[in-house]
């Protein structure tokens, strides 16, 4: 069971920066457009679109990906409660 939990961690951990990587392409001209960008664009943006739709943007600044960072976090917290008690 702790190897269930562990490769979840880890899972979650990279997921985590799968998504500040894709946040950072958005600094880049054209980088979301790229063949890499619109990859993780099919990966992080089914995850994100919830909290865009409750986080409205601050003019510029989108503030609801780091809002779902902590949730991925807090994710983790009580995966690594559930099986490492």
């Amino acid at each position: 069971m702790e190897a269930i939990g562990a490769i979840l961690l880890i899972g979650m951990q990279i997921y985590s920066y799968v998504i500040i990587i894709y946040i950072l392409m958005s600094w880049f001209p054209n980088a979301r457009e790229s063949s890499f960008g619109q990859m993780l664009g099919s990966i992080v943006e089914p995850y994100l679109e919830p909290f865009r739709k409750f986080i409205p943007p601050l003019g510029m600044i989108d503030i609801s990906p780091i809002v779902a960072i902590i949730a991925l976090h807090f994710a983790r917290f009580g995966v690594q409660a559930l099986f490492f008690g």
